[in-house]
This record gives structure tokens, sequence and C-alpha cells, in this order.
């Protein structure tokens, strides 16, 4: 597919997917042509390099840990350096502090907004 349809799919841009191949994350074919030329196998590629950039890691740390990434519905053990893994580890621990922040600071605002928690309307649906 051409890079127009990978970026439509995965709701990217081409711009940002020349960037993906300049930082090493996506090695698309050639056509004798120039065009670039991206598998099937790159729309699952985009959308993990995406959700990585969105939990904060950099390109060069999702080069080392696409390789090992399994393909959806597969389980594969991942990147085995112990660096590499605590970094992660690490990584993981931060956002999950930023998340019960973020969920505090919801609460909070809910509250002097009078907004109900999505769990409560849930609760009320089910019971009302």
């Amino acid at each position: 597919m051409r890079i127009g349809e990978l970026a439509r799919r995965t709701g990217t841009t081409p711009r940002a997917l020349r960037y993906y191949e300049e930082q090493g994350l996506l090695t698309p074919e050639r056509r004798p042509s120039g065009y670039r030329e991206y598998a099937e196998r790159d729309v699952d590629a985009v959308h993990g390099i995406r959700t990585l950039l969105a939990a904060g890691l950099n390109s060069a740390t999702i080069a080392e840990i696409l390789p090992g990434l399994p393909p959806p519905g597969q389980r594969r053990s991942g990147p085995t350096c112990p660096e590499l893994l605590t970094a992660l580890a690490r990584h993981r621990a931060l956002l999950t502090h930023r998340i019960d922040e973020l969920a505090a600071a919801r609460t909070l605002l809910d509250r002097i907004t009078g907004s109900p928690a999505p769990s409560d309307l849930i609760r009320k649906g089910a019971a009302g």
C-alpha cells in the first residue's frame, strides 16, 4: 500500500510516516518509481509506534522495543536486555503515577462542577 493509504488506515500523516522511517521505525520497500510500498504488517507497527510515543517513549527506545513486539493476538516475549526492561518498568511506574494523578484531578473537577463520575452514571443506569 502507498503512504497515503497507510496514513489513512492508521490515523496519522504521511509526514509522520516519513519521520518514523527516518528514525528506523519503519522500513518500507521502494518501487522502481521511488514510491514507498508498505506491507499490511506496517499497519500494526504504526499503531504500536503511536501508542509507545503517546506513552512518552522516545524513538530510540521504541526502535529497541519494536522488533520484540508480537503481532496482535499473539504472545511472544519482548525485550530481554536487563537495562531496557528496568527502564521500561520505571517508565510504566511513572505512567501509573500520572494516571492516578489525572484520575484524582478528574474526581476533584467532578465535585466542583457537580458532574457525576462515569461509574455513578453506570450504576444509576443499571438501577434506574
